[in-house]
Order: C-alpha cells, then structure tokens, then sequence
C-alpha cells in the first residue's frame, strides 16, 4: 500500500514546470532536488541560502504566516536601501531658530517707535492700574504678640550664620527667630556671613535696628548680642569650636525638635551654618507666628539708612505730584553678574561675550566651564530664564499703557554697558530716577561701598511706590511683595511679565503696536487680579502674608457698622 508521502511525491514529480502556475508547490526534500537537478542537466545547482529561503517561504505560505512577518521584511529591505544609498547625498537642513529664542528687542524698538511716540490715546495708567477686590474681603495687619511672659529658663543659646545678600539674610533672621521661639531657646544676634559675589562686611546693626530688634522680641523670644562668658570659656572662646549642625534645606520642624533639641539641651549652645531656606515654609500656626513678628514687625532699617530712605520717598512723591504723589518703582537686574549667571546672549556682540566668560569665571570659578556643560541661551530665553533689558521694560511698560510723564524709580546695581542698554528707556521714560540721581555724592557717601545698605535704600524707595515691577526672581522682590501686600490691605500691587510670552512677541517680525498694546493690557490687568493671592502650604509666607499675618475683616459688615 502506498503511502501518503509517496503519492504527493509522486504527484509533485509528474507537474509540468511552467511559469503559470499561481500556487506554490509543497516544500521538496533535498535528497530529491539534487536528484532531480543531476537528472535533468536543465536547472543550475542551488546554494544553500536558496534552498533555505524557498523551505522558509514554502512553510509561511503554506500556514498563511506571510501577514505577520510583512513589517519585518518592510524594514529590512529599507535598512538594506540605507546601506547602499550614499550618506555625502543626504541634504544639509538649516533650521530657523524657535520663535522667542533670539533677541531681538532692539529691532522691534525700531519698527514701532513712531508709533509709541504717536500714541498719546491713553491716559497715565498710574492712576487706573490698580481695580480688583478681594471678593468683598478686606484683609490688615495682625501680628499677635504674646500676651503672656517667657518661661522662667531658656533651653540654650542658637547662633546662626546669616549668608546672601540683603534679602537672604533677612530670610535666615526671620526662620532664626522661629526656631528659637519653638524651641524656647536664646538667639544670639546673627552673623553676616561676608561673600565674595556682595563684598559687604556689614554687620547686623549696620542694617537693622539692633535695640528695636531686640525690644519688640522681648515678650516672644530672648535675643542677647553675646554668649556669656561662662559657656564661652568651654569653647576658648572662639565660635568656631561650637558644635555646628549643618541642616539640609527645608527642614520640617520636627527635626528641630527631635534632632537639635537634645544636643542644645546636653551643649546649651550650638551653631547653625549656613542658615538661609533651613526650615519648611510648610509649619504649624505658632512658628509662622515668630515669623510675622520677626519680618513684619521686629526688623526695621537702621536709622541711617532709614532717614535717608524716607528722604527718597519724599523727593519722588515731589516729583510726581502732578499725578497725585503716585510714581512706578523697577527692580531691573540687568548688572554684569545677573547677565553673566543668566547665561543669556543679547546684542552685545563679541565684546559682551568676552565680558561675559570673564564675569563668570570671576564669580563662579569653573561652575561653568565644567566638562559637559552646555549653555543653551535660546533655551533660556524661551523658559524666561533671561533677565528683561531696560529696553524691554520700556516697551513692556508704555504698551502697558505708562506714559512719556511717568515718574519711574529704578532700583538696582550697575547696569551692564549703561551708556548703551539705558539709552532707549530714557528716550521712552524721561522722568526716570535712580538713588544716584536723587542724593548728592555726600549723602549717599555712608552706603556707597556697601551693597546691602544701597540695597535697603533701593527697598525703602520700591516700598512705598504706587507700582512695582519685577523683571527677575529673587528674594528682593519677594520680600517686598509680601510686606506691600501687609502694608496695602493684602494687595502686593506689583505687576509681574510673563517673560515666557515676552520672548515670544519681541521675536515676532509682524507685531504691531495695536497688537502689542493688547497683549500689555491683558497681562497687565492679570497681574491686577494675582494681587490678592492667600498662602498654600509650601508658599512662601514672605511672598504671601494672608492667612498667618494678616487679619480678614468683612467689607459689608464694616459698613453697616
């Protein structure tokens, strides 16, 4: 009886080999194909990897298995296209580069100054800027002092070290504060850490009112300028040899109290250095409360420094009487440093270039030379990382609708190339004003070397201002947010540029004034509305005094009263 095999075999043998046939033929053995190809004399020998790709083929098709492996023989055949095209003819593509990644400020200056110098539609926005209420609430100054008198024995003495500039600084005295009264313990008066970037070897009472300090704590926290002698004399008298906990950032209050209380309890003095951002914004109500007290209350200029501040304000209120005493106060952060450390190109050219790699090796020595580091300034510049130059400010703040009679004070450092980058801002803010042009040489004679102190004068002038405007992060304009939101019943009054967009429209070859006002107004009045904003748990409580430092009084049920 034959067998199945047999018969197919058979049946495949008697086939004519003809170029019609549609349906592929079962596999063969290869006994049989060498056999036949022998015999026949017609078909050339075939190599291996024909015999194997025919068998592989024959059983895809015969299950119907061809749709599977289609992508798989798709991109093989495209890798084999790749490796033999030739890679010299593939064409070289120059991309434009992404809108808001170059500056190009000065070219949009050009094109619309006509008409920003024809526009005279618009009032002075001084005396209209500010329109939004806080949903009928109306919120003041509520520091609630301890009514109560101190425990009868401290747990220890605290010293930190204060380090930064100004506002940094201010930051560590304030947490200073706080964690010595959480901790019922005595703080020392703060050192200034000295720092090569500010070059101010300022101590505490040469910025802050030392006795006024010390008096309105009196009730809250025990403030002394010393050691005593006894606890020194462990140390040879020398700081240095105190125990010193170095605190990572943000640290939760409960670490002060599981981790440095028993060791201020077994040493009854300790150090903490550095001390700024040390402890977690995020803190029970009784610690946020040492703050309010310290920041809003407790701190308050030195006299010098005051009395000299007040006499700025006064002479800008002067200047501006036309408009109702009102005048608009810039933080601009456009010094060498700050353009260095942005790491962002302007229109300065080679020289600034230079200017720039000195600037940072100077202050930063190495950071940014490091292997594998790579600056991206358009990338900066589209994450608003840049600083605004003045001429941006100029632009931003006439489309905002600020006109050529606005008194303006400009609080900051020394300008990158002054002479150049200053120009167009005064073409479209005549009235402006600085510290410099306000006070003789003789008065701010005091302050001149000392960068902290024409710091707070550059505070006290932006404090009392109808409008601040930020153009840079920082604790500066921080601070200052925050106390004018204290000061002027919970609104900071402060307008804020999204740099992001900024970029964005001074890159835009087709922006017209029209346009750009439009753009100003809108971001003007958002600013407006991000006036009343109440803290969140991780917020900073100097940038947002509502709720801890601040009371809410009803505006209605004032009314009926």
């Amino acid at each position: 009886m034959i067998s199945q095999v047999e018969r197919d075999l058979s049946i495949q043998i008697r086939l004519p080999e003809t170029p019609h046939t549609t349906t592929p033929s079962p596999q063969t053995s290869p006994r049989l194909c060498r056999t036949r190809s022998k015999s026949s004399g017609q078909q050339p020998s075939r190599t291996f990897a024909h015999r194997f790709s025919w068998m592989l083929l024959s059983v895809l098709l015969r299950r119907q298995g061809i749709l599977l492996f289609a992508p798989l023989i798709y991109i093989s055949c495209m890798m084999f296209h790749l490796r033999t095209a030739s890679l010299d003819a593939s064409p070289i593509i120059h991309r434009r580069p992404a809108p808001g990644s170059v500056y190009r400020s000065p070219q949009v200056y050009a094109r619309l100054r006509a008409e920003i110098d024809a526009d005279n539609t618009t009032a002075d926005a001084i005396s209209t800027i500010w329109k939004r209420s806080y949903k009928g609430v109306e919120w003041k100054p509520c520091v609630m002092k301890s009514t109560g008198v101190l425990p009868d024995e401290s747990n220890g003495y605290i010293f930190i070290e204060a380090n930064g500039g100004l506002n940094q600084q201010r930051t560590s005295i304030c947490n200073a504060v706080a964690v010595a009264g959480y901790l019922n313990a005595t703080l020392v008066i703060p050192n200034f850490h000295y720092h090569s970037i500010w070059k101010d070897p300022s101590k505490f009472g040469d910025i802050y009112d030392e006795e006024f300090f010390v008096d309105a704590l009196a009730n809250d926290v025990r403030v002394v300028d010393t050691v005593p002698e006894y606890l020194m004399e462990r140390f040879d008298y020398n700081l240095t040899n105190v125990f010193n906990f170095r605190v990572k950032a943000w640290a939760p209050t409960h670490y002060y109290r599981d981790s440095i209380l028993p060791k201020l309890l077994e040493e009854k003095v300790i150090r903490i250095s550095p001390f700024a951002n040390r402890l977690s914004f995020d803190a029970p109500r009784v610690v946020q409360r040492f703050r309010c007290l310290a920041n809003n209350v407790a701190l308050r200029f030195a006299k010098p420094i005051l009395t000299q501040g007040e006499t700025l304000v006064k002479k800008m209120k002067e200047l501006s009487a036309n408009n109702g005493g009102k005048y608009v106060s810039v933080h601009l952060r456009f010094e060498e440093d700050m353009v260095a450390f942005s790491c962002c190109v302007f229109d300065g050219g080679n020289q600034e270039k230079q200017d720039m790699i000195a600037a940072r090796e100077r202050g930063w020595k190495g950071k940014f030379t490091k292997p594998g580091r790579v600056i991206r300034p358009g990338a900066n510049r589209l994450n608003g990382k840049c600083p605004l130059t003045p001429l941006e400010v100029g632009l931003m703040l006439r489309g905002m609708g600020f006109n050529k009679s606005t008194y303006i004070y400009l609080a900051s450092g020394p300008i990158y190339s002054a002479n150049r980058t200053m120009a167009p801002l005064l073409e479209m803010f005549p009235n402006l004003q600085t510290k410099e042009m306000l006070a003789s040489e003789e008065e701010l004679a005091p302050f001149k070397n000392f960068s902290s102190r024409m710091a707070a004068l550059d505070y006290t002038v932006c404090l009392h201002s109808e409008v601040f405007v930020t153009t840079q992060g920082g604790n500066f304009p921080h601070f200052l947010m925050g106390h004018r939101r204290y000061l002027f019943g919970g609104h900071s009054k402060t307008i804020r540029p999204d740099k992001r967009k900024l970029a964005v429209l001074f890159d835009n070859p087709k922006l017209g004034w029209k346009s750009f006002k439009r753009q100003m107004l809108s971001m003007r009045s958002h600013s407006d509305s991000k006036g009343f904003e109440l803290k969140r748990p991780s917020d900073s409580i100097y940038i947002f005094p509502c709720p801890d430092c601040m009371c809410r009084r009803n505006k209605t049920t004032t009314a009926a009263t």
